[in-house]
């Protein structure tokens, strides 16, 4: 029987001369015998909900006497920490012993234990007040995606606060003292991670090192294990490029479409393939793997390789678009099967003969690529490229537009050098994508009218020098993206699809509008930001329902949809008429961001009240190549938003529109 069925049955409240505890000693045993008898918090919590509910002192005590009665038959063990719990205290007054959580740190958990955004704990805080009932209620809205948690003991309860009250000589120190503590120790064990993805290994080399800079030697990179890729910040031009890289020296490249390969060969031949994802993918391209050993260059004996494979045609070198190499099959392709020829663009080396290349600077890395590595024509080369400084604005734009006329995405721009020295791995946190919030870089020294330019102390100690080193799993300004325009007024974001409604008329059978959302990187939410009618085609909308078919729900026979509302989605608008199972990203345009009283995307990041919204939101397409962990996240659209502002402010065009009327159309 249920923990909660068999709690609810006792009837606590009953006058202690009625009461027979030995009643249920039997049931409640069986219970608790998955954690190894303990008494279940339950039982505690079904006591308080009673006493709450009375304002009886002879039914409050009644009922507190029967609880502990109960107890004491089936687990004495118990009992002092249930009468600890009950008189709201862990220890006598005269041992300094408190947990010295604030509201906003119990606020903090119940969004995140709970599944709850800003706006409804504050629902839930109006109508209770007492941060105890809030805690209730919100347990009791809370859903689990998966399977649920063990249950609490009242054992284990008292014990987990009483270990955050001994935690006191921790809390002693400033609190920027202890962020310096936790968050060198966090970029540690994130750098061993992003290099060696493996919980098997990261664990066992924690627990025999501890967290500490051999945690990089035990757990680093390895050959046919896939690190991480770096990746790059999106500038809307090259006019902010330039401004960002001033007084750099830096290499333009092609951004080819394709797929990013990651390709491990050691000492012995083998060669092993992986996507960005960190998927293996050494089936789908056996003519790649068949290469490999035709580009080893003389004393080539092992490396990891990234760059991007894109379809071409074999005769003339011609590329083909990302679409043509989503055609070709993905497991166990045979080499006289293949139909969708491709060539590998290198672009980066990170390994060579058993030694890790991460920290070299960028211009090392690629003379070594280009020095040990074989061209092959239209099979395997190097991505087209260009040395520049911020100075060399025509130059670049020329090589800018070159790339697009070559049915390229766009350019990446990358640091060639280090300035004097490499930081320390835990001194580049890792920063989620904040560059449009950053100022744009003056000159460091130079003469304004003749004078000499002060330079800007508070800016210098706030931003650490770009490096030219590869950081895996991190999004820095050392490599920049600049993409080409849709449009002259639109920009694009990635976005994942979380739900839908029933079209009208013609789009009667198909999901139409869509409900987008982006990535709270903290917390892992999907935070809704639009609705989407726009861009779709009608097969697209087919494949779409297809995918997320919602017949036979009840049944349980439905695909990629689900009933109710995920936990881990943030939104406050109309409900949909189904909520999709979250796994696509897709890129869309847009004419601007404004602040809403709707959707939730970056809500308490650029208003408290308000998240923000797209007008005239387009579908472009689906990305393929990308995860919903790689979807743009609530901090970079913010970014955005503040860019646009001051865009605006210094066009006098305003404040950003409220994006109100705009739902009205969708």
């Amino acid at each position: 029987m249920a923990e909660d069925v068999v709690t609810g049955m006792i009837p606590l409240d009953e006058p202690p001369l009625t009461f027979d505890p030995s009643k249920y000693v039997a049931q409640l045993r069986e219970n608790w015998a998955s954690e190894s008898g303990d008494a279940s918090y339950a039982l505690l919590v079904r006591c308080f909900v009673l006493v709450s509910a009375t304002t009886s002192r002879i039914k409050i005590v009644d009922t507190l006497v029967n609880c502990l009665r109960v107890l004491i038959e089936s687990d004495p063990s118990s009992l002092l920490p249930a009468v600890w719990l009950a008189t709201n205290s862990i220890s006598p007054s005269y041992i300094s012993l408190e947990l010295g959580l604030g509201g906003s740190a119990i606020s903090k958990a119940l969004r995140q234990v709970c599944g709850l955004d800003n706006r409804s704990l504050k629902v839930i805080y109006d109508k209770y007040g007492d941060a105890g009932d809030v805690a209730f209620e919100a347990k009791k809205k809370q859903s689990f995606t998966l399977r649920k948690p063990k249950p609490l003991t009242i054992k284990g309860v008292y014990q987990s606060l009483v270990k955050i009250a001994t935690s006191q000589g921790l809390a002693k120190l400033k609190k920027e003292e202890l962020a310096d503590i936790w968050s060198k120790s966090e970029e540690i064990v994130k750098a061993s991670f992003a290099r060696h993805p493996n919980y098997n290994d990261l664990i066992p080399a924690l627990l025999q090192t501890g967290v500490s800079e051999e945690l990089l030697v035990l757990c680093g990179l390895e050959l046919h294990v896939p690190l991480r890729p770096m990746l790059g910040s999106i500038t809307r031009d090259l006019s902010e490029m330039l401004t960002k890289l001033q007084g750099r020296d830096f290499a333009c490249e092609f951004k080819y479409d394709g797929q990013r390969a990651q390709i491990h060969c050691d000492d012995k031949g083998k060669v092993s393939i992986f996507s960005r994802h960190l998927e293996l993918m050494t089936d789908k391209y056996p003519d790649l793997v068949e290469l490999v050993p035709r580009i080893r260059g003389e004393g080539v004996d092992s490396f990891v390789m990234e760059g991007e494979v894109v379809a071409v045609d074999r005769q003339t070198g011609e590329l083909k678009n990302f679409q043509t190499l989503t055609n070709r099959a993905r497991k166990d392709v045979a080499l006289g099967d293949i139909t969708i020829d491709v060539c590998m663009f290198s672009f980066d080396l990170m390994y060579l003969n058993g030694q890790p290349l991460l920290d070299r600077p960028f211009r090392e890395r690629r003379e070594l690529l280009k020095s040990l590595f074989i061209e092959v024509p239209h099979h395997f080369t190097w991505v087209k490229s260009l040395d520049a400084s911020s100075s060399d604005s025509e130059p670049v734009l020329e090589f800018f537009k070159s790339a697009t006329e070559n049915k390229c995405e766009g350019i990446m721009v990358k640091i060639l050098d280090n300035l004097t020295k490499i930081p320390d791995i835990r001194d580049t946190p890792d920063r989620a994508l904040d560059t449009p919030q950053s100022k744009p870089r003056g000159r460091s020294k130079g003469k304004v009218n003749g004078e000499a330019e002060p330079e800007d102390q508070s800016a210098k100690t706030r931003r650490k020098p770009l490096l030219a080193t590869y950081e895996p799993d991190k999004r820095l300004d050392s490599w920049l993206k600049v993409k080409k325009d849709y449009n002259a007024s639109f920009d694009t974001l990635d976005l994942v699809p979380i739900a839908g409604w029933h079209g009208q008329g013609r789009k009667a059978k198909w999901w139409s509008p869509i409900l987008m959302a982006v990535r709270n990187e903290e917390s892992g939410a999907l935070e809704g930001i639009c609705k989407c009618i726009s861009g779709f085609t009608d097969a697209f909308y087919r494949t779409n329902k297809e995918f997320y078919n919602d017949e036979g729900a009840e049944m349980g026979e439905a695909k990629n949809v689900r009933i109710q509302k995920p936990s881990f989605i943030e939104y406050s608008g109309p409900s949909p008429d189904v909520w999709f199972e979250p796994q696509e990203v897709w890129e869309m345009a847009y004419a601007d961001i404004t602040l809403s009283p709707t959707y939730t995307a970056a809500i308490g990041l650029v208003s408290d009240e308000r998240g923000l919204s797209l007008r005239f939101p387009r579908f472009l397409r689906k990305r393929d190549d990308k995860g919903i962990d790689e979807a743009s996240t609530n901090q970079f659209l913010a970014g955005l938003w503040r860019k646009q502002e001051a865009s605006s402010r210094s066009s006098k065009n305003g404040e950003g529109r409220d994006i109100a009327d705009d739902e009205e159309e969708i």
